[in-house]
């Protein structure tokens, strides 16, 4: 069943409601892999809306179909049924060639273990996805420069990889993904392979993207403290979405809304927390290797290991107050 966040976040990102198609949407999105008595589904039934200009976080155990969900959601796999639509434009019966072209184009990748290229510069590396889109060495140096200024890099631009820091290298990945002005930014653990206090930093940058720029975001995570600089977490388990929670300072949100303090994003990281901690061990042994997704990807080949037969309640009912201890 629909909670009040999902309806009230459908209603904001719906054409219906006379405004533009949602940056992204997935409806009856399902994904099976294997066959008749070996077929595991990682996702059941998924659906869900991203308004332009939010920011969404997905949550869950270990083998939930987060990775599965990211991938299906920006062409990097098939679901076996449903519909997956980027901007109103539906991706699951688009071929390789033009959904490679759609990911360069319209969609921005930060990942966790940066995916630099080492023997280019910073602004090389951000220029990149500009040149392979045909953007003149001139104009995308210029664009390049001011993607790494927005992200406080722009006195690194000559630096290779190998002669910055991992919170330097995750910023440059940062202004990779934002160089295009991309529909959807994904984030797959963009904080994993950092200290908590350039993680802090490096949240900040994603969430002014967001504010100042009005990028919309997807980001995959398993640290509640992350989480709660979204608008909104998405708990996932045995590949569905169980659970939605609205965080503090979103404009859907309830008590705390419009504040995004360092208190409120602590309350809503300890709400986070509990509820998942409501969802461990809810999945099963899975059924293939992660197929970690790359910008000139194919569609993946197997899912993130994906838990069995049987549906989880949801942790809390309806809306939570934001930041509010449960």
């Amino acid at each position: 069943m629909m909670n009040v966040d999902d309806e009230t976040y459908r209603r904001a990102g719906s054409a219906a409601a006379g405004g533009p198609p949602a940056a992204l949407a997935l409806t009856g999105v399902t994904r099976r892999y294997g066959r008749r008595g070996a077929a595991v589904e990682a996702l059941r039934g998924i659906e869900v809306e991203l308004p332009r200009g939010s920011f969404t976080a997905v949550m869950g155990p270990s083998g939930s179909g987060k990775s599965t969900l990211l991938q299906c959601a920006v062409g990097l796999d098939r679901p076996t049924a449903g519909s997956v639509r980027l901007g109103g434009q539906e991706l699951t019966g688009m071929g390789r060639r033009a959904l490679t072209r759609l990911r360069r184009e319209r969609i921005g990748f930060v990942f966790q273990s940066f995916n630099l290229l080492p023997a280019l510069t910073a602004e090389q590396n951000v220029g990149l996805p500009l040149r392979l889109a045909g953007t003149g060495s001139r104009r995308a140096r210029t664009l390049a420069r001011e993607a790494l200024g927005r992200v406080g890099l722009a006195e690194r631009a000559g630096r290779r990889p190998a002669e910055l820091s991992g919170g330097q290298q995750q910023r440059v990945a940062l202004a990779r993904a934002l160089v295009t002005a991309p529909e959807i930014v994904c984030a797959d653990e963009p904080t994993g392979a950092l200290d908590p206090a350039t993680a802090e930093e490096m949240l900040g940058l994603l969430r002014g993207a967001v504010d100042m720029l009005g990028a919309t975001v997807l980001m995959v995570t398993h640290d509640p403290a992350a989480a709660a600089h979204a608008d909104r977490v998405l708990f996932l388990a045995d590949g569905m979405l169980v659970d939605t929670y609205v965080c503090a300072g979103s404009a859907d949100g309830a008590d705390g809304a419009g504040d995004r303090s360092g208190d409120a994003r602590t309350g809503a990281a300890a709400h986070i927390a509990r509820r998942m901690r409501a969802l461990a061990g809810r999945t099963r042994s899975g059924a293939g290797p992660r197929s970690g997704p790359g910008p000139g990807s194919g569609p993946g080949s197997g899912p993130e290991s994906v838990g069995g037969a049987g549906s989880v309640p949801p942790a809390d009912g309806g809306r939570a107050a934001a930041g509010r201890a449960a």
